[in-house]
């Protein structure tokens, strides 16, 4: 048996001998003319192609041949699934258009079918190259083995975004280098100003030849100045006539701002635009004039330069690290946003940095993305308050004032809580200790702020370092208290580091009038207390570190802390201590008293620390964790295939098929399988309770919800089907916008009435287009049913593992400039500073958390295998008992959206509806015909209701209407006409969006471009209708479109998400081509935001059916709505008829805008007891024995009023008089007696009586004799 190295050992390298030596040599091909060999070898295990590669060269090289080629055969046996990557070796190294998608890819083989699972995408290119047909041939050829391949997208690649991120990595590498290139330039500074000299470039007007001052020292009458200043913001508008511009810019030298303001042509003025936009410093000088538009004084510039500004940096050759960090979610008291601190310290060569917020570790995701992004090791921490309760037994029923509490620093040394290939008894739980600690602090032992009882601290701190904290920590308190030697040293064994810090921090004490810092009277009596800690630890051989408490970035900042610390309430928040992030320098000149130990204590010791904690532990396990249902994927399948069969037919139409199995091979792949087998549950149970469920968002994209019950909306293209023989026809081309729009047809194979429906949504605005994105199903239940659902979620999989969604409110925009004019105002500031500070004031008051709170409906599910604080920690809303209800720690949509499971329940008024319309009419909503033509007149026209516009002063029937009836969509609805259910859906999704309707398709419907039908409406149409386009253009041409689906899907993302200025010039000339016009690409333009039609499709079915029980069964439809909407109504003017309703509306009307919310809100439910009575249906006035507490209830053809109708009897009250009604059978002798009732009293009295509920009832039993 010849082997390779029997021929081959002296022309092949000894590393590749190793490997194709023992190769038994099968064919041996010389051909002599062309200098060439072929090679066939049996190989007894699999080769790498790079090895064969190495082989071919080096055979080629030492014989001097012109190629050398290498065919290995392998025994069939050795085909192994695990070795995929190394049998695709010779497809990646031939083929460039692979790429790197088979890098981890694994495969799996089923009877003939190899499927290779692609891990970085690319099937789409993978199948157009035809590398699945070179897969089959090489195996063929190589193993004697004759399979199909096909592929499978475990997790898809987007190619743009791929090379986005290349172009992006490229683009940092060379800021990098930039940068790193700056820092060797020797620079020479303007003046006293942070400018460099040399850097300076003019870009308008002449050269600056004189220095430029501090803003805060510009003056009303100093008439022509030059001052400098990063740009801030900036606006520019044409002028009417359209030949020039106004153009202003705010700069700040962080002294105080000022607005730059130009006037001048757009040709001069278009290229200083383009250079201010791009941010940056500049100089400018020029004329400071009062300007009559914005009453306020201008900087009108004569020359501008643009300059760079010296930026702080660490230069010290060893670095410190900072591991005492506040950030802006820290309580109302930190100001800077995580990601700006985290990216600064890597900025400046620190090797890691630790977040501390006070209580709270919700900042930890933004940071620890800001790390991974930036390169810099982030340590998860907090900042908590601890009780000593072995001191203070019974502390939760103690006064604040009677027991201490103290700050400690906690910091996550190791986790590997998550990690399944550690055995569960060897595994360390630092975080989750960490995470349970901050539950327990939260939900047990709230008291003004969640206090960590020492004894739990005890039992938890495995896989933790407890730190001393701040001059608030226990140790320094101790030394403040004037506490034994002994009692210290007793104290800080509890601890693994002691801290010290800057005397900066500790100058308040100083000033002090407390008892606890009589004995401090200068620095040297805060450098005594550092010595001392430093002699404790030093005793305990512990190690002692200087944090700066940084609960700001840079000094400047210490103005925003001011202002958020005014507003809560301290007197002293102007005198802010140094708490910015530091340089290594800084600190060590802080530390300069501690001689030859400042390094240790700056340096040193915080790196130490550094070190000690495990790399890479993130503050939320990678990963999505689905709760598990027994069966739920065989479920599902079933229950879809079961529907698609009842509806349509078995077999199932190939149309039809195809989808619902693309769209459960997606789900089911994607672990998504449990999600809606939950929501077909809780729709289920709901329905069995008597109430109908709607869907909300972009569920109804998908076919698999609509059969699996958890959708009303049908997201196949319009079509026929009959209920009784099953036949279906559908319309794939566009021809119509929805199938209630079909005309009226019998089956041609049965003769029966056929049914109309579905509306052409695609599911990849569900899922994406690859089924990548992560879904969520929003369920609309009954409001009164709601509660009822969150119960029956937390009985399927237990209520420990089911939480409320938290969420988190930080301080807006109007709120941050209402802080600023107080804090001005109180300091006699308002009237000397200029709009431009208060607005930069403003902005940086604005993001930092105020408080927390819940999602009104979404329910967090945490899979039984783990506990909730393997993921998060829990609380209160708000830090409120009261509420009973515990939410997620961390801010659900940012931070858990991607890891854990969310059920979106939510209450709404149309399932209530519903259920009362069903109940007085025994109609089932599921019955309604969505066809009817009364119900499109209605739309426009208030004819079907018997009324005219001027009686209930409104143009249309819509009133009362659930999206319909707003003043907005009234106007809309007249001036787009629309006359079918898909122009409905288009109304729908223009009300909804930004920038679709006004200055877009309402500007293209007056002028005639377009009609309502063909305007962009909704997200999904932008994908169906450049399908469409694409497809006619290829039956007419014969050629392949030049835009792919995938474009068309991309095409309508970046349109919906406002991003088409940037995404869609490149596909702009590919849309023209396939007979796209020139205003539907300029609309798209213009969007920053779209409804998914799905949601309006479900908005839109419910408000028809809603209205046609207004059309057909008036009296049932103004008692249903009235009870559940009712609102503000004048009960009496209510009673007293149209003219009292109407002279009730007009004093409204006149009111303008000085008409309360509430007045407002009135307006609208009187335009709806207007059109009840103009209708001739009337009210009957409230009685105290035949009126219901809420409900409207029907009596011989009339509504009567119930007692919460009546102004200033409120739900309780309301409930208290039918409760004390139902108590007094036989009736009250007085109102005396009513008003002893429990919860009712005299003003409730007052009030029934003024609204003539209690006839001649006498007020008292008391008999006059006068």
């Amino acid at each position: 048996m010849a082997q390779v190295y029997n021929y081959f050992s002296n022309y092949i390298n000894s590393d590749d001998l190793a490997e194709i030596g023992y190769s038994e040599i099968v064919s041996l091909k010389i051909r002599r003319a062309s200098r060439t060999v072929e090679l066939g070898v049996l190989s007894d295990k699999l080769l790498d192609y790079a090895t064969i590669e190495s082989c071919q060269h080096s055979i080629a090289e030492k014989m001097e041949l012109n190629k050398a080629e290498i065919k290995v055969h392998y025994d069939k046996s050795l085909f192994d699934t695990s070795q995929i990557e190394k049998i695709l070796s010779p497809i990646r190294a031939k083929n460039q258009v692979v790429n790197g998608f088979f890098d981890g890819a694994e495969a799996e083989l089923e009877d003939d079918t190899l499927t290779i699972c692609l891990k970085k995408g690319g099937k789409e290119i993978l199948e157009s190259e035809k590398i699945a047909s070179l897969i089959s041939s090489l195996i063929y050829e190589e193993f004697e083995l004759d399979y199909d391949v096909s592929f499978l997208e475990v997790q898809s690649f987007d190619i743009e975004k791929a090379v986005r991120e290349a172009v992006k990595e490229k683009e940092e590498i060379k800021q990098k280098e930039k940068e790193e290139k700056e820092q060797n330039v020797s620079h020479e500074l303007l003046g006293d100003t942070p400018l460099y000299a040399d850097t300076r470039k003019v870009i308008f007007g002449k050269k600056i030849r004189e220095l430029p001052k501090p803003i805060i020292d510009v003056n009303p009458d100093d008439g022509y100045i030059t001052v400098w200043g990063d740009i801030l913001k900036s606006e520019a508008r044409d002028t009417k006539r359209g030949d020039s511009k106004i153009f202003s810019f705010d700069i700040s030298d962080y002294t105080s701002s000022i607005t730059v303001k130009m006037f001048d042509r757009a040709n001069i003025i278009d290229p200083v635009i383009k250079a201010i936009e791009q941010g940056g410093t500049v100089i400018i000088t020029g004329g400071y004039q009062y300007d009559k538009f914005s009453n306020e004084y201008v900087l009108r510039p004569n020359a501008i330069e643009r300059v760079k500004r010296a930026e702080k940096t660490d230069n010290a050759p060893e670095k410190r690290v900072e591991l005492h960090l506040h950030t802006s979610l820290s309580e109302m008291d930190g100001i800077t946003a995580p990601k700006k601190l985290v990216a600064r310290a890597a900025k400046w060569g620190h090797k890691a940095i630790a977040v501390t917020d006070h209580g709270v570790v919700q900042a930890l995701p933004e940071a620890y993305a800001a790390a991974k992004a930036n390169g810099i090791k982030l340590i998860l921490g907090m900042e908590g308050y601890l009780v000593d309760d072995e001191l203070y037994p019974d502390f939760m029923n103690m006064k604040l004032k009677e027991f201490r509490r103290h700050h400690i620093i906690l910091l996550v040394k190791e986790d590997t809580s998550m990690d399944e290939s550690i055995p569960k008894e060897e595994r360390k739980y630092g975080r989750k200790n960490l995470y349970e600690m901050i539950s327990h602090s939260n939900v047990k032992t709230f008291k003004s702020r969640p206090l960590i009882p020492k004894s739990l601290l005890a039992k938890k701190r495995a896989g933790i370092l407890v730190g001393s904290a701040c001059e608030q920590g226990e140790i320094i308190q101790a030394i403040l208290r004037g506490e034994s030697q002994e009692e210290i040293e007793r104290l800080a064994e509890f601890y693994d580091y002691l801290e010290i810090q800057p005397n900066g921090n500790n100058a308040f004490m100083i000033r002090s009038e407390k008892e606890l810092h009589e004995n401090i009277h200068s620095e040297e009596d805060l450098i005594n207390i550092n010595k001392k800690v430093i002699e404790i630890a030093d005793k305990q051989n512990k190690l002692v570190v200087a944090t700066g408490d940084v609960h700001f970035l840079d000094e400047k900042d210490a103005k925003f802390r001011a202002i958020i610390m005014a507003s809560k309430g301290f007197t002293d928040a102007d005198n802010q201590a140094p708490l910015y992030f530091k340089t290594t320098e800084e600190m060590l000149k802080d530390f300069e008293w501690a001689g030859d130990r400042a390094k240790e204590f700056v340096i040193d010791n915080p790196n130490k620390i550094a070190d000690m904690i495990q790399d890479n532990i993130p503050p939320i396990p990678p990963g999505t964790f689905q709760p598990y249902l027994e069966g739920a994927d065989d479920e599902l399948t079933q229950k879809c295939w079961s529907m698609a069969k009842e509806l349509y037919g078995d077999p199932v139409p190939e149309y039809v098929a195809s989808r619902l199995e693309r769209e459960l091979d997606s789900i089911i792949s994607h672990g998504y399988g449990v999600l809606y087998v939950i929501a077909k549950r809780l729709v289920e149970e709901s329905e069995r309770n008597g109430y109908l469920v709607g869907s909300r968002g972009s569920v109804g994209s998908s076919l698999a919800a609509h059969f699996g019950g958890i959708s009303e909306v049908n997201p196949l293209a319009p079509h026929y089907y009959c209920k009784k023989c099953k036949h279906s026809e559908f319309f794939l081309h566009g021809e119509y916008g929805s199938g209630f729009d079909l005309p009226k047809k019998n089956c041609p194979v049965c003769g029966e009435p056929m049914k109309r429906d579905g509306h052409e949504i695609p599911f990849e605005t569900f899922l994406g287009f690859d089924g990548d994105k992560e879904p969520d199903i929003d369920l609309n239940f009954a409001g009164e049913y709601q509660s009822r659902s969150h119960r029956f979620t937390e009985e399927l999989f237990g209520k420990e593992y089911v939480f409320k969604a938290g969420t988190m409110a930080t301080v807006a925009d109007k709120t941050a400039y209402g802080y600023v004019r107080k804090y001005l105002d109180e300091r006699g500031l308002s009237v000397v500073t200029p709009k431009a500070e208060i607005d930069r004031l403003t902005v940086g008051c604005t993001g930092i958390k105020r408080t927390t709170g819940q999602h009104p409906g979404g329910m967090v599910v945490v899979p039984s295998k783990y506990t909730v604080e393997d993921f998060t920690p829990i609380q209160y809303p708000s830090n409120d008992e009261k509420k009973g209800t515990y939410t997620t720690h961390f801010d659900f949509k940012n931070s858990l959206h991607d890891t854990l499971l969310k059920l979106d329940e939510l209450g709404h008024d149309n399932p209530t509806l519903y259920k009362y319309l069903e109940d007085s009419t025994g109609i089932p909503v599921m019955d309604v015909d969505l066809c009817d033509p009364k119900l499109y007149e209605l739309i426009t026209s208030c004819a079907p209701l018997g009324v005219s516009p001027e009686d209930i002063d409104n143009t249309t029937g819509t009133l009362a209407i659930p999206e319909m009836g707003t003043p907005l969509v009234v106007g809309m609805l007249m001036e787009a006409k629309p006359k079918t259910f898909a122009d409905l859906l288009q109304i729908s999704g223009l009300s909804h969006g930004t920038d679709v309707w006004l200055g877009n398709a309402q500007e293209l419907i007056d002028n005639g471009t377009c009609t309502i039908s063909n305007v962009i409406g909704c997200r999904d149409d932008i994908m169906t209708y450049l399908i469409h386009k694409t497809e006619k253009y290829e039956r007419e041409t014969g050629k392949e479109s030049p835009l792919s689906k995938k474009d068309c899907f991309k095409i309508m993302e970046y349109t919906r998400k406002g991003k088409a200025p940037k995404e869609l010039p490149p596909y702009e000339e590919a849309m023209k081509t396939v007979g796209v016009e020139q205003w539907y690409i300029d609309s798209c333009y213009k969007i920053k935001y779209m409804f998914p039609k799905a949601h309006a499709a479900a908005y839109v079915i419910a408000a028809l059916r809603i209205a046609w029980y207004k059309i057909y069964y008036p009296v049932e439809f103004y008692s249903a709505f009235f009870t559940v909407r009712g609102g503000a109504i004048d009960a009496v003017a209510a009673v007293q008829g149209k003219e009292a309703v109407k002279q009730k509306m007009k004093e409204i009307k006149l009111k303008g805008n000085e008409a309360t919310a509430k007045e407002e809100s009135q307006y609208v439910v009187l335009q709806i007891v207007i059109e009840m009575l103009a209708r001739g249906y009337e009210f009957l006035p409230v009685d105290l024995y035949k009126s219901d507490w809420r409900i409207y209830k029907i009596e011989d053809g009339k509504i009567r009023l119930p007692f919460s109708a009546i102004d200033g009897i409120g739900e309780n009250a309301a409930q208290s008089i039918a409760a004390a009604a139902e108590r007094n059978p036989d009736g009250f002798i007085a109102s005396d007696d009513l008003a002893n009732e429990p919860g009712v009293g005299k003003s409730v009295v007052d009030a029934l009586r003024n609204a003539g509920a209690l006839g001649d009832l006498p007020e008292s039993k008391q008999i006059s004799l006068f």
